[in-house]
């Protein structure tokens, strides 16, 4: 088995993964790549980014987040409150419910689970 190693994030080309359909204000359009997944469905990694806009958020599974440019918040469902940027990390947990405002396109490294 070779190891899936990339050297750097910024060079891996993202596929378009269209308009966020549960978008609520602005056109938020995502792109991502799924860089290695287990082949029962069980996990998964990859990169995400996302221009700005607001939508609906509901994380299926457990999600290890390192975010590696541009800005946002997330808002919980409870209020609770996540800024988030460069450099930030966030595990969000299976079930996470709330509302995610991109004020600056926004990209992650993510493992989910």
């Amino acid at each position: 088995m070779t190891t899936p190693t990339w050297t750097n994030a910024d060079d891996v080309p993202l596929d378009d993964w269209g308009l966020s359909p549960t978008a609520t204000a602005g056109a938020p359009r995502m792109s991502g790549k799924i860089l290695s997944a287990n082949a029962d469905g069980s996990s998964e990694c990859g990169i995400w980014s996302c221009t700005p806009g607001t939508r609906k958020v509901t994380i299926a599974s457990d999600e290890f987040c390192v975010f590696l440019g541009g800005r946002g918040l997330y808002i919980h469902e409870s209020g609770e409150e996540i800024a988030v940027a460069k450099g930030s990390i966030v595990f969000f947990p299976a079930g996470w419910t709330g509302t995610s405002i991109i004020t600056e396109a926004l990209s992650k490294a993510f493992m989910s689970r």
